[in-house]
């Protein structure tokens, strides 16, 4: 349960054989591939190695093809899936097999192509039912609609509102000239349809007039032939689009049978250019490559076992202080605190060479969450929906440490309910008095209940933070005297413990313990002499005046906040409780209302549907409002103490798959 330590691993390969040992250290999956050209600074041998070029862009826009062609068939013909499913196994030797990549390149492409295809179908047979319904209001009119000019006069087709009487526009086009004809077509709600006719010399001016009046061009101008020979014609073209659409709507259905084999093509493809990114970073001649990286020191005899079967040379290297922000980090824990691992991902890892915050962080982390939950009803649901999607899903990674952390947190939840008497809120002692409103029944048991011990709760949840936050200076102590600090350990923390110390003295003494007046005092002012020459130590000149006032402000002020921090967590049980209760009274109202047989089906709908959608809320609301804010308390209070980030996340050369598991060995 800490943070993993690593070694730098150098070989130099063969050429020929690096493709498969990367392929091999891909199966392993404990080795991560980093820049080789940083190695080689200073060596004097950057000019006669070179970076090698795999490819890497390429692969990945095939991949993307890959997963956009996947993407076209699920949306013209989704499957069925069922919930919550875990995605199915394949073995590594088959998530290494690229001899069908090709066959199913050419099928994603041919996928795409046809959506482009549909998507141009789909365009013509817009343009072509607009410009139908353009040409109905002209069906009556059996002239060529291209028809311009005669020798001595011009025509236009257009379109004026059906608001403007057209003897206002014949009147408006008679101003201009009496040599002139305006013939309506037909006409609808919204447009009259007109031929505007006469002579050359006048007709740019009637035109003018006639756009004062709203006349409009109509959006068949240009078509050669009569409206209705116009219209079989694009008839035709829409009849040829719908059958070209069908085949190749048909030819898409037929391609969903390759879904599952592009699926493993596309994992095949992910691996193929994980292996080609591990590949990009090496540098070489053209006889032999050489690969740096890093690996966990657990699994250094199976990596130096795999190597001495290939033709290489290999060292291995523990890393220097100064090589510490370069390595990654890689965080082994148990079953309990790795499911904290997506808490301290969120924050930031841990810097090498520091601690693992989770074996500290989770017995806290569970109990607050538990705490601000606090009902027995909530913490069962996530108790089984944990279960359920681990069993269903068999999640891995991060995805198993969420499930694991819901589960934990279900448990504390429910524990915590018991404890504070929660079930639904009151829901039991609704049900009770509903069913007999005479009975004295006060509801379940508690040995603490927030609404009505509200004070106590509070204070112990603050003495419960007092704990979290020593939790994280005997962390911080633990580091200082780990790397030979253990003065300023003493003068930090240590002071700071006498402290606390003498005011526990004081408080015992409160409670009518005989212990004389100045043993606290003696004790706390011990401390504060430890403290305030601690913040001497380091200083200089003027300092040596400043530095203790600085301190004694800084500490009372960040113990006094941090502190008052852990007041939330009585607040959030307290807005939980009081909300829950709510809803069970609204749920209440529609059954103390109910008259007759149907009053009382209908009220016991309400109320359930009330209860129901009222819980669902709250139990919402509730479980983001105490997971953020237990974050906070955590990464905030807790980790200030001690925790040191930065670090890097170790990403092995391994199997990236997006649709299949691989099957474990």
């Amino acid at each position: 349960m800490a943070i993993a330590k690593m070694k730098k691993i150098r070989i130099v390969a063969v050429r020929s054989s690096v493709e498969e040992l990367l392929r091999e250290l891909m199966i392993l999956g404990c080795v991560q591939v980093s820049e080789a050209e940083a190695g080689l600074q200073g060596t004097g041998l950057e000019e006669i190695l070179k970076r090698e070029d795999a490819q890497v862009t390429a692969k990945r826009s095939v991949y993307n093809q890959m997963l956009q062609a996947l993407d076209i068939l699920k949306r013209h013909f989704p499957q069925k899936s069922a919930l919550l499913s875990a995605k199915p196994e394949v073995s590594a030797k088959e998530l290494l097999d690229t001899s069908k990549l090709d066959f199913y390149r050419e099928k994603s492409a041919r996928i795409v192509e046809i959506e482009e295809s549909l998507k141009k179908i789909s365009s013509d047979e817009s343009r072509i039912s607009g410009l139908l319904e353009a040409l109905k209001p002209w069906d009556s009119l059996n002239m060529d609609l291209g028809f311009k000019e005669t020798e001595t006069c011009n025509a236009a087709l257009g379109c004026i509102p059906a608001s403007t009487a057209l003897a206002d526009v014949q009147s408006a086009l008679n101003g201009v000239s009496q040599y002139n004809e305006l013939f309506e077509v037909s006409s609808d709600e919204e447009q009259h349809y007109t031929v505007l006719i006469g002579l050359k010399e006048d007709f740019q001016e009637l035109l003018d007039a006639a756009h004062k009046c709203g006349f409009t061009a109509s959006p068949t101008d240009g078509m050669e032939g009569t409206a209705g020979e116009n219209a079989v014609s694009l008839k035709d073209e829409l009849e040829k689009c719908g059958a070209e659409k069908e085949k190749l709507t048909e030819e898409l259905k037929r391609a969903t049978d390759y879904t599952d084999n592009l699926k493993l093509a596309s994992d095949v493809l992910a691996s193929e250019i994980a292996v080609a990114e591990a590949e990009d970073k090496m540098v070489g001649t053209e006889n032999f490559l050489c690969l740096e990286g890093w690996m966990p020191e657990q699994n250094e005899a199976e990596v130096i076992s795999l190597l001495d079967k290939y033709s290489c040379a290999y060292e291995t290297l523990e890393p220097t202080e100064d090589e510490y922000a370069d390595v990654p980090v890689r965080l082994d824990n148990n079953a309990v605190t790795d499911s904290m691992n997506m808490v301290t991902n969120m924050y930031s890892l841990p810097a090498y060479g520091s601690v693992d915050a989770n074996p500290v962080m989770a017995p806290f982390f569970i109990l607050f969450f538990g705490l601000m939950f606090a009902d027995i009803g909530y913490g069962i649901i996530m108790i089984i929906a944990a279960i359920v999607a681990m069993k269903k899903m068999k999640p891995r990674g991060g995805t198993r440490s969420f499930c694991r952390l819901l589960l934990y947190c279900g448990i504390s939840t429910t524990i915590a309910g018991v404890l504070s008497g929660g079930f639904f809120g009151d829901f039991p002692y609704q049900l009770v008095h509903i069913l007999n409103p005479a009975s004295t029944w006060k509801g379940l048991p508690a040995l603490f209940n927030p609404l009505t011990d509200s004070l106590y709760v509070l204070i112990g949840a603050m003495v419960l933070g007092l704990f979290h936050l020593n939790a994280g200076m005997a962390v911080n102590f633990y580091m200082q005297a780990k790397k030979g600090n253990l003065k300023d350990a003493i003068f930090s923390e240590g002071a700071q413990w006498i402290i606390l110390l003498g005011a526990l003295v004081y408080g015992v003494k409160m409670l009518g313990v005989n212990i004389p007046n100045m043993v606290p005092l003696v004790i706390m002012a011990a401390g504060v002499v430890l403290l305030l020459y601690g913040s001497t130590r380091n200083a200089k000149g003027f300092s040596k005046i400043t530095a203790p006032i600085g301190e004694i402000y800084n500490q009372a002020t960040g113990w006094f906040g941090d502190i008052l921090s852990y007041s939330r967590i009585m607040a959030l049980m307290l807005a939980g409780s009081v909300i829950g209760q709510v809803f069970n009274n609204l749920a209440t109202m529609p059954l103390k209302g109910a008259k007759g047989p149907v009053g009382t089906v209908i009220g016991v709908i309400a109320a359930l549907l009330i209860f129901v959608v009222g819980h669902a809320l709250n139990f919402g609301l509730n479980i983001l409002g105490c997971f953020v804010h237990d974050l906070r308390l955590q990464c905030l209070e807790f980790f200030g103490k001690f925790y040191q980030d930065g670090g890097k996340r170790f990403e092995p050369l391994a199997f990236r798959t997006k649709y299949y598991n691989v099957a474990q060995q």
